[in-house]
């Protein structure tokens, strides 16, 4: 899939005043930069089935499909947490740190590309690639994968129950996709949704005027569309630079035009996925949106108008989906053979 790179600066809307914007007229104003979750995000590629979306599930929480039997997609997306380990670098199946922070799971499948540097162009394509940066496959290796899950007898009627008509199902292709389904149901409406979809009392009115003071700031011109973000690479340090020596986007494509480029980060539960940025090095929300305002924007913030913003971005919080966080048990492993006793 061919990644678009937004590399001009789109000047923001103005708006009035904030505690001058009438409920209605904000919330129209609001529809056309963003837009209520849909109840999964749909794939012409990867048509979602109940069999699939339960068979990802199953593959999400096992270890055993990793090089070294100790981690899996929850043990760094845990859906417990909102999708995230909460720590500035994940450590990767040998136990390394990994090279960036691990963004969250949730609502995730509604964006352009995966990752920070939009190398995986779907959900479906992140399985089996490097989970830090650009590098030798280490945490999923599919070949060990599909070893593994022929080794296991419970889930061969799995697969052929997610991927019918198939001969062989069990191999990795499948796997991405199965996971792939689980994911694009990994969607987290909030009461933004309902107040875009015309309940006005849905956002407090300390609620919606950080709404306006978001666009009126210009927080809108890359966090757009259903997941707040997600949407475009965008570099990151358009007005001061912000101090990394990671390159982004051009480890991947090897364009010094897309260096400092990353994937505009969903704010979809962002006040319950800490640290922040590619790097994790930023602890707090509020240094996170006071930092963007300063090295995207060129603008400071004042207190008023950062505890407005804040007060929005709590109403994109949302409640967990029950079931879908659960840990399902896992098809048991085949046992161990019996030695043979040995014969004089």
């Amino acid at each position: 899939m061919p990644v678009v790179l937004i590399a001009l600066f789109t000047a923001p809307r103005s708006f009035p005043a904030a505690d001058q914007l009438p409920a209605p007229e904000l919330q129209e104003r609001a529809k056309a930069v963003f837009s209520a979750l849909p109840a999964e995000a749909k794939s012409s590629a990867n048509p979602i089935t109940k069999e699939k979306v339960e068979l990802g599930r199953v593959l999400y929480f096992d270890k055993r499909l990793s090089t070294s039997g100790k981690v899996s997609c929850n043990s760094c997306h845990v859906l417990q947490s909102y999708g995230v380990d909460h720590e500035a670098r994940s450590l990767g199946h040998a136990g390394q740190a990994i090279e960036r922070n691990v963004p969250t799971v949730f609502n995730s499948a509604l964006s352009m590309a995966q990752f920070w540097d939009a190398r995986a162009a779907n959900v479906e394509e992140v399985v089996g690639v490097p989970a830090g940066s650009p590098g030798p496959p280490g945490m999923f290796d599919p070949n060990h994968m599909v070893e593994v899950l022929k080794s296991i007898p419970a889930y061969g009627p799995l697969f052929a129950a997610a991927f019918r008509g198939e001969t062989h199902p069990v191999n990795a292709a499948n796997v991405g996709k199965a996971i792939g389904a689980f994911e694009r149901r990994l969607i987290t409406p909030s009461r933004f949704d309902k107040f875009l979809q015309g309940d006005a009392g849905a956002l407090s009115p300390t609620e919606q005027q950080g709404l306006a003071t978001f666009m009126e700031t210009g927080c809108a011109t890359c966090h757009t569309g259903a997941a707040v973000g997600g949407r475009m690479l965008y570099k990151l340090g358009v007005v001061h630079p912000y101090p990394t020596d990671d390159a982004g986007r051009s480890l991947v494509t090897e364009n010094p035009a897309d260096r400092y480029f990353f994937k505009v980060a969903s704010l979809r539960n962002v006040k319950e996925t800490a640290p922040y940025f590619h790097d994790g090095k930023v602890k707090t929300l509020e240094e996170a949106v006071r930092l963007m305002a300063h090295d995207q924007l060129g603008k400071e913030l004042t207190d008023a108008q950062l505890a407005a913003i804040m007060a929005f971005l709590g109403s994109l919080t949302a409640p967990l989906p029950t079931d879908a966080i659960q840990e399902p048990h896992l098809p048991p492993s085949p046992p161990p053979p019996v030695a043979k006793a040995k014969t004089s």
